[in-house]
């Protein structure tokens, strides 16, 4: 008497061909892999709830979490102060703006110590390091989703705290 293997899941079966896909199109292949684990980590989550086509859920999700990841890589990239021209420069601020500018940096500063340590290490290597999220994961010993989660809670907190 055989046996037949039972079906392999729609996520599984389309998650090698998803990061696949992607990668071949242009995107990290970390990024990819990643994005085609967060489209099935969330086909799992949905699994009581009844979705049409897993397949075009998963290929939408694997899209859309790869331009988010787009669109973050590029508000990352600036030009450091010592790259511009001369004429390119800041102006000098008065007194009154540096005045103004140390009190917001006191103000950010508190609202910040009042963050479990985590959020504050994830946003301090974000903000003020320049690290990626997956760097970030890595040295925090985390998944990069969890270090989405860290900056998230604390730009929200920090929005409501400091009056956006």
């Amino acid at each position: 008497m055989s046996s037949v293997p039972p079906a392999e899941p729609v996520w599984l079966a389309q998650y090698r061909k998803l990061a696949r896909l992607w990668a071949r199109g242009g995107a990290n292949r970390h990024d990819a892999e990643d994005a085609a684990q967060d489209a099935a980590l969330r086909c799992l989550e949905r699994a009581g709830s009844a979705l049409e086509d897993p397949s075009a859920y998963l290929r939408r999700s694997v899209a859309n979490r790869l331009v988010s990841l787009h669109r973050a890589q590029r508000v990352r990239q600036a030009q450091a102060l010592h790259e511009l021209a001369e004429p390119e420069h800041p102006a000098a601020a008065s007194a009154e703006a540096h005045y103004q500018a140390r009190q917001l940096a006191e103000r950010l500063t508190d609202a910040l110590c009042e963050l479990p340590p985590a959020c504050q290490e994830a946003f301090r290597l974000r903000r003020f390091d320049g690290l990626s999220n997956g760097e970030i994961a890595e040295r925090l010993g985390v998944s990069r989703n969890m270090v989405e989660r860290h900056m998230m809670r604390a730009m929200r907190y920090l929005h409501d705290r400091m009056g956006s």
